[in-house]
């Protein structure tokens, strides 16, 4: 059983950093796959970063990278996502996902391929 929590959403002001924390229990860094997405009212899941355990590669869509930055934690068991120089239309709940699989880039950014999901911590990006 794995079990997701998201912390650390709020509101800031455009060009402000928010760091985000996805607490993970159960079996979670035994391999696998963590991804951040968000979801703004009315709109679809949006990817936005991911980190496979087995090598620590990192992965970030293109309308975060240079921005954002994804890490982890292994003592914690906890994966962090940094967000920096933060936009309005950022404005979402931020979800992290867990797949049991090491996916590769094609996969990653699919909703379908995460099997666990926390229930999100709002960002709300407004002067």
């Amino acid at each position: 059983q794995v079990h997701l929590a998201e912390s650390g959403g709020g509101l800031v002001q455009p060009g402000d950093s928010l760091r985000l924390s996805c607490s993970t229990s159960g079996r979670t860094f035994e391999g696998g796959t963590l991804g951040w997405f968000r979801q703004a009212p009315g709109k679809e899941r949006q990817y936005i970063a991911a980190i496979r355990f087995s090598g620590n590669a990192k992965y970030y869509s293109s309308s975060v990278k240079g921005r954002f930055t994804i890490t982890r934690d292994s003592a914690t068991n906890t994966v962090y996502l940094q967000m920096n120089t933060l936009k309005p239309d950022e404005t979402a709940v931020y979800y992290c996902a867990k797949s049991s699989l090491s996916l590769i880039m094609s996969e990653i950014s699919s909703t379908h391929n995460y099997e666990s999901w926390g229930q999100g911590t709002q960002v709300t990006v407004s002067s």
